[in-house]
């Protein structure tokens, strides 16, 4: 198959008219072209050039690639960064001990010497976005072998990078693939790693609801928290240091208290993870029945195990809660898509869709030998992995998150070391690991982790083949009879990697120890099988990639005109549309909004997800809104728009027509939860806190006022 050549592929980008105004996740560079006149007609008061602008200050600005796997916003002059709450849920649980449990309680940074520095952590803000397909392409077109052109491809791009950086130590820049490999962009970044926390409020407020309500409407989640930047005294990226100060941003957000009313215009600005909105029949159907099968099954087993130990203890709830939420949130997810998979038919849509496309490459010789394979690579790939990608998550799911085993795993290169006569090499190696280590243990419990390798060595035991078991299965049938329970106790009751003090007593007295550690060896016969693994899938995806850029091509050249957009890749992308209610089903219509009332509502003293702080309550009896209430006298909590989001998203700010902060992005809806597949339009909905809600837990919950003064507000 011949390459979709660059002058036709931008022949077909700039002749796009976006079809519907709530569907697309759209690229900054081509917004003025593809997006302006519709925007404008939805009531958008912006320019193109005061949203994104390479030259000169614009929104683009004020957001951030937070922690690298949501979005954040600037709110105040002095680098304030305002996301979710379960984004930075990870650093409030890593800063928080049994006595001082901001996850619990909540955290309010009264001053700047209170900030919390979350070491680990950094923002991201976007200096340009350029396409740079007609010079990859170029550079590849005089490759007379696939290797030659990976490095031509590869020579050019270091040189762009090199270009784009240049002698800037504080800039890094990659190419990001688009179109399934059919565009190239340029994006230049700036990255701060001094991030403190600032404030958060209490898991009773900012999870809400926790798993029960997690992609539902109605919402009432304070979903959100507070952190600041900071940098060195020429307001430059620097490490953390005590004479760091707060970072003065290009631009921040303006906030806005006006409030939302139906049809609304409103857009959002953020770091949209992945999609695959060109997915076919045959992977839509691989999705459900391997990826997200498996998912479901194994992550309940191993997530019931974990919150039994929680809620039994306060220090495992404390050390397990980032684990449990970052499990459970795709778990659930899993749950909806296949849900949504099978009453929206979505297999059998894509499957018409590959009907139509197919008919239209047969009409045109030229088409056929350009995508004629495309679909035939796709779907044989697809076969060729089934297996291996069903052991491939198998293990994911259930071995590999045995944590004893996975760091005892981390000390094969000082065994290796051993086993050779090398101990200073070996005492090198277990060096580097001390920092490691040492944050392992802070967040470990041994005898939960010692139910949850029980569990789920029988889960890989029941839904996995003996030929593909790792070679520990020979010991515990030989010399266990099969018995899991006492196979795993026998490993944890005779390994040092249990504790760091067993580990560092060990490595101080007999190191040579670990050379028959049964943990060791169980790690290694798990991560043994990984790269076997990952080298068949290779294999089996030869011819993967051709397929699908092919497949793309073709339809942006069938489609010509129709609303076309590339998957999400984790770049900055501008989504836009209007606050909008839903009917789910017949005779049931969701409101826009959700207020305080809503939560007093839910209220379950005897269920921790929907616990309600006593200060709430009081605020809500004495209706103490300030200016943060609706015209009606309630509070707002959350707002609908249809805005097109999905993971990365999180935290993104949801803007007025005039670009002013209107509240934090936080959700999707369970109805419309195969959108990274396919858009919805008439149900998919964004569920974001309204910043009135936001404010208002900041200074009447918090009491931490000195925040909300250091904000540029408009009402």
């Amino acid at each position: 198959m011949k390459k979709t050549g660059l002058l036709i592929l931008i022949a077909i980008l700039l002749s796009l008219s976006p079809m519907r105004a709530d569907e697309g996740m759209w690229l900054l560079p081509l917004i003025e072209k593809l997006n302006m006149k519709k925007m404008s007609e939805l009531g958008l008061k912006l320019t193109a050039k005061e949203i994104y602008d390479i030259n000169n200050t614009s929104l683009k600005d004020a957001i951030v690639h937070f922690g690298g796997g949501c979005t954040g916003e600037i709110i105040s002059g002095e680098g304030l960064v305002l996301t979710n709450h379960h984004c930075g849920y990870g650093n409030i649980q890593r800063l928080s001990t049994v006595e001082n449990d901001y996850l619990r309680d909540g955290f309010w940074a009264m001053s700047r010497a209170q900030e919390l520095p979350a070491a680990g952590l950094s923002v991201t803000f976007l200096e340009s976005f350029t396409e740079v397909t007609k010079e990859l392409e170029k550079a590849a077109k005089n490759a007379k072998t696939d290797s030659e052109r990976q490095q031509a491809i590869k020579n050019v791009t270091d040189e762009l990078i090199q270009k784009a950086v240049g002698d800037n130590k504080y800039l890094t820049a990659r190419v990001a693939s688009m179109y399934g490999g059919n565009a190239q962009y340029l994006v230049v970044s700036k990255v701060f790693n001094d991030v403190r926390l600032v404030g958060a409020p209490p898991s009773s407020i900012g999870k809400f609801g926790a798993d029960t309500d997690n992609w539902m409407w109605p919402r009432h989640t304070g979903d959100f928290s507070i952190f600041r930047v900071y940098a060195d005294k020429d307001n430059n990226p620097a490490a953390y240091s005590a004479d760091n100060k707060p970072y003065i941003p290009k631009k921040h957000l303006t906030i806005s208290l006006k409030g939302v009313e139906q049809n609304d215009f409103a857009m959002i600005l953020g770091y949209p993870g992945r999609t695959s909105r060109f997915m076919t029949s045959s992977e839509v159907k691989e999705t459900s029945e391997i990826n997200n099968a498996i998912t479901i099954y194994a992550r309940g087993i191993r997530q019931d195990v974990l919150m039994e130990d929680m809620i039994a203890d306060p220090k495992i709830r404390l050390q397990y809660s980032s684990k449990y939420a970052s499990s459970s949130n795709f778990w659930k997810k899993a749950m909806g898509m296949n849900e949504t998979f099978a009453k929206l038919n979505v297999q059998e849509r894509r499957a018409e869709e590959e009907r139509a496309f197919t008919e239209w490459v047969n009409k045109d010789k030229k088409r056929i030998e350009k995508y004629g394979k495309a679909l035939e690579y796709i779907n044989t790939s697809v076969a060729q992995r089934a297996e291996i990608l069903y052991l491939l998550k198998y293990l994911q799911e259930t071995l590999m998150n045995i944590e004893l085993t996975t760091v005892a795993n981390h000390y094969a290169p000082v065994a290796n070391a051993l086993s050779k006569g090398d101990k200073d090499e070996a005492m090198k190696a277990a060096k580097g690991l001390e920092g490691r280590i040492n944050t392992f243990f802070v967040n470990y419990s041994e005898p939960t982790d010692r139910k949850v390798a029980k569990a789920l060595i029988k889960v890989y035991r029941d839904k996995v083949k003996a030929t593909e078991w790792p070679s520990f299965f020979a010991e515990l049938d030989s010399k266990f009879g099969g018995d899991v329970d006492a196979f795993v106790d026998d490993m944890f009751n005779r390994t040092i990697f249990s504790s760091k003090e067993k580990i560092n007593k060990a490595l101080a007295a007999a190191p040579e120890v670990i050379l028959s550690d049964p943990a060791l060896e169980v790690g290694k016969s798990i991560f043994v099988l990984m790269p076997k693994l990952q080298a068949a899938a290779g294999a089996a995806n030869a011819n993967y990639s051709l397929g699908q850029k092919a497949y793309i091509a073709g339809q942006l050249e069938m489609k010509k005109g129709e609303a076309m957009y590339p998957d999400a890749n984790s770049t900055m992308r501008l989504t836009y549309g209007q606050v909008l209610n839903y009917s789910p089903k017949d005779a049931v219509l969701y409101e826009h909004v959700t207020t305080l009332t809503g939560v007093m509502e839910k209220e379950d003293p005897n269920n921790w997800e929907f616990v309600v702080p006593e200060k709430l309550k009081q605020l809500y009896k004495a209706k103490d809104y300030g200016q943060y209430a609706m015209a009606n006298g309630e509070l707002p909590v959350a707002f609908l728009t249809n805005n097109d989001i999905t993971g990365g998203n999180s935290g993104s700010p949801v803007l007025n027509a005039k670009g002013e902060l209107i509240g934090c992005a936080f959700d999707g809806n369970w109805e419309a939860m195969s959108g990274d597949i396919i858009f919805e339009p008439t149900l998919q909905r964004c569920i974001n806190v309204d910043i009135r809600y936001v404010l208002f837990i900041v200074e009447k919950y918090g009491n931490a006022k000195h925040l909300i003064d250091e904000m540029t507000i408009v009402k």
